[in-house]
């Protein structure tokens, strides 16, 4: 550890972790679960989602870059076979059923968004008078 002046004195490190080492005995993990998500709901409202997203990129970028794909092909295994152990196989079929439907559902969407801008063009086109 760091030099000591004198006998018996800690350093910042020595006396932060020794402090937080008496609140979780005291307090439990419930406290900084509490103030962890009060923190976050502030940064939240002070900085928005999108810091959230920017700092998750760049951690995952950083972790690509130490770790390699592999990585993240191994942990994902690894809770596939988590979620497939505790939910079972059945809900990778409803969730599947879902996704499908919803991604029909936004097709359906695009194809009427599509056609509704074709007949708005259609008809702003026979409105235009005639140029000779």
């Amino acid at each position: 550890m760091a030099d000591k002046d004198n006998k018996g004195s800690m350093t910042v490190a020595e006396a932060g972790r020794k402090g937080g080492e008496t609140v979780r005995n005291e307090r439990g993990r419930e406290f900084y679960e509490t103030i962890g998500r009060k923190g976050g709901a502030t940064v939240k409202a002070e900085r928005g989602r999108a810091f959230y997203e920017e700092i998750g990129r760049k951690g995952g970028e950083t972790v690509k870059a130490e770790r390699g794909r592999a990585f993240y092909e191994e942990i994902g295994k690894k809770g596939g076979d988590r979620v497939k152990a505790t939910r079972g196989p059945g809900f990778y079929e409803e969730i599947g059923r879902k996704g499908g439907q919803k991604v029909k559902r936004l097709i359906e969407e695009g194809k009427r968004a599509a056609k509704a801008a074709l007949d708005k063009a259609a008809l702003d086109k026979a409105s235009e008078p005639v140029k000779e």
